[in-house]
């Protein structure tokens, strides 16, 4: 056999990522340690919000009441607690006109106005123990934020005959933000060492499983950095980094898993290092590469969306999902190159494999690894019709309760019960006659005479569904009323209104606000852009899984089995969450809805994950498929060879999720305990149960594509098979070999 050349054997990326590997780590630290610095604070410089369309009538007409009618939009209201004797009390009534002149001197503050001044019945409780003071605080959610920050201190307790709590949207927000950052801290501390055990456990080898841990971090400190840097330019909400922590602990454990166990296999094989790493890249990298694009589309289509708090989860997704591939491409290699067969030192199980009755060639020998995966397979072709049948009525059961979904919008009771800014909230919704702050306003806009905003008081008072309506308060060119709905601030009937609001004809021109007509514009911005998102999701992964395997079939398989595989998570969020089962057990206030932007959010996510898993076990089944021919074994020997491995990593994955969804703030609590679940379901139930048997029940159609198809994909698409190396390629990396030995042994080879 003649000599093979080096470059065909190890190409030009292979080449890259190991011709210098200790400069490579090197460069690695030191851009990581520039990382940590450039994303330091990131958090602090996030909001909390976005989950109004900025564009939307609603945010427009809330602009304009906040620079004309201040006083109508108060964001911060001071609950004022008499005890046991009436806010007109003269002691009590003293100490809260001097504490609402203080607040106007306030800088920053505007539109201040408390009971004491207006005597208004909205702003003194049922009982006559309590009233409020309302206020504006001027500025965006960082400006207003560090406002709150500085004067809240100033008016908290007890002032006199009163006892002072702080609350408002503001103060909401404000906290929701702190509690989420404590939090997160605290689902790293749990996520990281109980990562680290699993991975041990997985690999067996302390030193393999310190790399996956390492190409995590790297890529979550890449993000935040990121992140920082895109602050610059737009909001980005604080929700975000559950995502950046979640995502670049998990697909970076799911990469780095696939990466280092084709090496570990490889070596198992008698490759040497650097051959080992160029098989290793031109397979599991090249998958690696495409489900790390598969996942950032399915991330990336909330750019479509206008709300921040959704455009922010695209951000930060994008950013770790190419950070994590590219560490795991580059800096993994380069630290392979340098372990060579040191990856299986420290090997915690070789005790148990001493005792095993037939030695064992490696950590990672093909002849040892995955047979239960392979029984399995076998099994499930065997009964494919009863697998295939009763895994898609199950999946489909779980996903009923969604069909009773209602949405609704994000407020204080997010927060722990402990929360000051919830308890002020609670005791507004529950003590005060028409739960102030839950009304709409409808903004006039031009100059009319007293006689037709009076005529038009009247017949929005005709609308059902109205409970008061106070105003107009006039000024320069525009006038407001001030509209209580019936029922619930944000339920159906305040929805209807806000439509029959915007209806009504007027001799003005009219626009309307409030929480209700925030959730509607809400609801119809998601519901106007929906299919936009997903018809990106399943254009792109139609031609990615094609680009892939070459088949037609396949990638509609993928984008249906991957939907299937998210029936039992929104399921379990309508029975959960918005049902209020089990909420005892999690800590969490049921709203008896589901925040509007959260499932689609939910969607983007676990769908990309459940894609990361079916491009790990695809890759694998084409590849051998390629190689043989043969369809029955080409899907056993995937499963065999990625089941253990999807399911370790969806196992890794689901612990950082529940470790996110520990959670004091329910919509994040949400979002780790849903997607843990989604993700748990397709490794054990669709990968592993309902593929084989799809599969199975196809046949070998299922690599069936056109002629025209088959040519373009010859000629673009992606292909894993590949031969062994020979004995000469070994030989001529191997350390110490003189070129006269390299060539008998290439000669004898």
């Amino acid at each position: 056999m003649s000599e093979v050349n080096s470059s065909e054997r190890v190409g030009g990326w292979t080449r890259f990522v190991t011709a210098r590997p200790r400069l490579a780590l090197l460069a690695a630290l030191v851009i990581t340690a520039l990382a940590v610095f450039a994303g330091s604070g990131v958090a602090d410089r996030m909001g909390s919000g976005g989950w109004e369309a900025p564009d939307a009538e609603s945010t427009w007409t809330t602009r304009v009441l906040e620079r004309e009618f201040p006083a109508s939009q108060p964001n911060l209201l001071l609950l004022v607690d008499s005890g046991d004797v009436p806010v007109d009390d003269p002691a009590v009534a003293a100490e809260a006109v001097r504490l609402t002149e203080r607040l106007s001197a306030e800088p920053g503050i505007t539109g201040v106005g408390s009971y004491w001044q207006t005597k208004s019945p909205a702003l003194r409780s049922s009982d006559g123990r309590e009233a409020i003071v309302a206020a504006r605080i001027t500025g965006d959610e960082k400006g207003a934020g560090e406002i709150l920050d500085r004067i809240a201190p100033d008016y908290q307790g007890v002032h006199g005959p009163v006892e002072i709590s702080v609350g408002g949207p503001v103060a909401v927000r404000h906290e929701m933000q702190s509690i989420i950052q404590e939090d997160l801290l605290r689902a790293e501390l749990i996520a990281l060492p109980v990562t680290l055990v699993l991975l041990v456990m997985v690999f067996g080898s302390a030193v393999a499983a310190l790399l996956p841990l390492g190409v995590g971090i790297v890529a979550i400190l890449g993000t935040n950095a990121v992140l920082r840097g895109i602050t610059e330019f737009t909001d980005v909400s604080v929700f975000a980094q559950n995502l950046t922590t979640a995502l670049g602990l998990g697909l970076a454990i799911d990469y780095a898993l696939f990466i280092v166990r084709r090496f570990r296999e490889e070596l198992s094989a008698g490759a040497y290092p650097r051959t080992a790493i160029g098989t290793t890249l031109r397979t599991a990298g090249r998958t690696v590469l495409f489900s790390a694009l598969t996942v950032a589309v399915s991330l990336a289509a909330m750019m479509v969306f206008p709300q921040y708090f959704l455009r922010s989860f695209a951000y930060a997704g994008i950013a770790v999902v190419l950070l994590a591939a590219a560490a795991a491409l580059i800096l993994l290699p380069a630290a392979l190159m340098l372990l060579g067969p040191r990856v299986n030192a420290l090997d915690l199980r070789r005790l148990l494999r001493r005792r095993r009755a037939t030695p064992a060639a490696g950590p990672d020998a093909p002849e040892d690894s995955g047979r239960g995966w392979a029984r399995l397979s076998v099994l499930v072709m065997r009964r494919a019709p009863v697998f295939a049948v009763v895994t898609t009525v199950g999946l489909v059961l779980l996903g009923l309760p969604f069909l009773g979904v209602k949405f609704g919008t994000a407020d204080d009771r997010q927060l722990p019960a402990t929360a000051e800014s919830r308890i002020v909230q609670e005791h507004i919704r529950e003590g005060f006659p028409g739960s102030p702050g839950g009304g709409l306003e409808v903004l006039a806009e031009g100059a009319a005479s007293p006689g037709r905003y009076a005529d038009f008081k009247e017949r929005i008072e005709a609308l059902p569904g109205v409970r008061q309506v106070n105003g107009p308060v006039t000024g320069d060119g525009f006038a407001y009323y001030d509209v209580l709905p019936e029922g619930e601030p944000v339920g159906q009937q305040a929805q209807d209104l806000v439509r029959e609001l915007r209806a009504e004809p007027a001799p003005f021109d009219t626009s309307v606000t409030g929480t209700a007509a925030v959730l509607v514009d809400s609801k119809d911005a998601i519901a106007d852009r929906l299919p936009w998102a997903v018809g990106i999701i399943v254009v792109v992964t139609l031609l990615l899984v094609f680009l892939l395997t070459g088949s037609v079939l396949i990638p509609l398989q993928a984008v249906v089995l991957n939907a299937l595989s998210l029936t039992a998570m929104f399921g379990a969020v309508v029975w959960v969450f918005q049902d209020g089962n089990l909420s005892g057990i999690l800590s969490f206030t049921s709203t008896g809805d589901i925040e509007t932007t959260l499932p689609v959010l939910m969607f983007c996510v676990a769908f990309g994950l459940s894609m990361d898993y079916g491009v790990f076990l695809l890759s694998r089944i084409k590849e051998e498929y390629d190689r043989t021919g043969d369809h029955e074994h080409a899907v056993t020997f995937g499963l065999r060879r990625t089941g253990g491995l999807i399911t370790a990593a969806a196992v890794i994955l689901a612990v950082v999720m529940v470790a996110i969804g520990t959670s004091r703030v329910t919509n994040t609590k949400m979002l780790g305990l849903g997607i843990a679940l989604a993700v748990l379901m397709d490794a054990m139930v669709v990968r592993s149960l309902l593929v084989p048997a799809v599969m199975k029940l196809m046949g070998r159609v299922t690599w069936w594509a056109p002629a025209p198809l088959r040519a373009f994909h010859r000629r673009f698409g992606l292909s894993e098979g590949e031969s062994a190396p020979t004995a000469g390629q070994d030989a001529e990396e191997r350390p110490g070999v003189t070129g006269r030995e390299r060539d008998k042994i290439t000669a004898g080879a």
